[in-house]
């Protein structure tokens, strides 16, 4: 019995893999990717119901970021041409959210630039999102940085049920990518969310020069945080940021990953998210059917996603319920 299939067989009977398992089937991958991907597609089909889970986001608050990322283009240690501007007005993140309600979006975020949110711009977002919960209709996530447990009881006790913070990259490549915090950081903000009841949303981005075994210990190391989400960025260089000149992977390597994270996390949502415009229709459609069964559907933050038609289309060609 090859690797893949007894690893495929053991997942399916309610087991997991290792670490060097999963190290294992990534040194394989390439050389193995029609099996890899139909057994992916297997685990994918025993574990998760057929309904596309959507989610929006709204670029609330943007720019002057105070870490430098290497990736974003908010931050303040760049030279880039994005837009700058404090914390959108109620009216704004209601016609948002209204848009997405009414498309049939499951989830409404709101996600701001900056290390965090505090103060009189955190008690501001949460009245909005105050209304929003009294609506009803749609259900309500926050991306706002490394929040302590106070002020993400804050946004809890305001109807956030879910918290988003991305891990980013494996442990041993994020410190090449960023120094004003670390992933022990991120981890932090994600315990104390999930002590106050939040679900946690956390993933990360490929193509920002990892190689295929920092994407697995990138999945291995969110198993620690346990999500209930985990988004997969695929880079958008961005003029201006240290990976303006990133060389992009190719299609097959993001289905490599979308696999193998599959085999790592089999009964979790895998979100398709920024990045995923560069991919050809056809690859998109192949990683839902290997296992992405979820998405940040719309524009994106800095740069353009999809339009909430062209994403439904996407999503019921590919046999799953929008």
């Amino acid at each position: 019995m090859s690797l893949i299939t007894n690893l495929k067989e053991r997942i399916l009977n309610g087991g997991d893999i290792t670490a060097d398992e999963a190290l294992q089937l990534c040194d394989i991958a390439a050389e193995n990717r029609a099996d890899l991907y139909e057994a992916a597609a297997e685990i994918t089909a025993a574990f998760c119901p057929p309904v596309f889970d959507s989610c929006s986001i709204v670029n609330a608050r943007s720019g002057k970021c105070s870490e430098n990322c290497k990736w974003c283009a908010q931050s303040k240690h760049f030279n880039t041409k994005v837009s700058v501007y404090p914390l959108i007005s109620r009216e704004e993140c209601k016609r948002h959210a209204d848009a997405n309600r009414n498309g049939g979006v499951r989830r409404f975020s709101l996600v701001t630039s900056g290390r965090k949110m505090e103060g009189a711009d955190l008690d501001k977002a949460c009245s909005y999102y105050r209304e929003l919960a009294q609506e009803g209709g749609i259900e309500l996530c926050a991306s706002m940085g490394l929040l302590d447990k106070e002020e993400l009881q804050k946004l809890y006790d305001a109807g956030v049920r879910r918290y988003h913070c991305n891990l980013e990259a494996a442990p041993d490549y994020f410190s090449t990518l960023c120094t004003t915090h670390t992933v022990e950081d991120k981890i932090r903000t994600i315990n104390f969310a999930r002590e106050l009841g939040m679900e946690v949303c956390s993933g990360g981005i490929i193509g920002m020069g990892e190689t295929p075994r920092q994407r697995v210990g990138l999945a291995l190391e969110l198993r620690r945080v346990k999500p209930h989400s985990i988004p997969i960025n695929l880079l958008c260089p961005i003029e201006g940021t240290p990976l303006e000149k990133a060389a992009p992977i190719t299609d097959e390597e993001f289905l490599d990953a979308v696999a193998l994270f599959r085999f790592i996390h089999p009964k979790t949502t895998l979100r398709f998210a920024g990045g995923r415009a560069l991919l050809k229709p056809d690859t998109q459609l192949k990683a839902i059917k290997i296992g992405m069964n979820g998405g940040v559907v719309g524009d994106l933050l800095t740069t353009v996603g999809s339009t909430l038609a062209e994403d439904k289309k996407l999503v019921e060609s590919a046999g799953l319920e929008f």
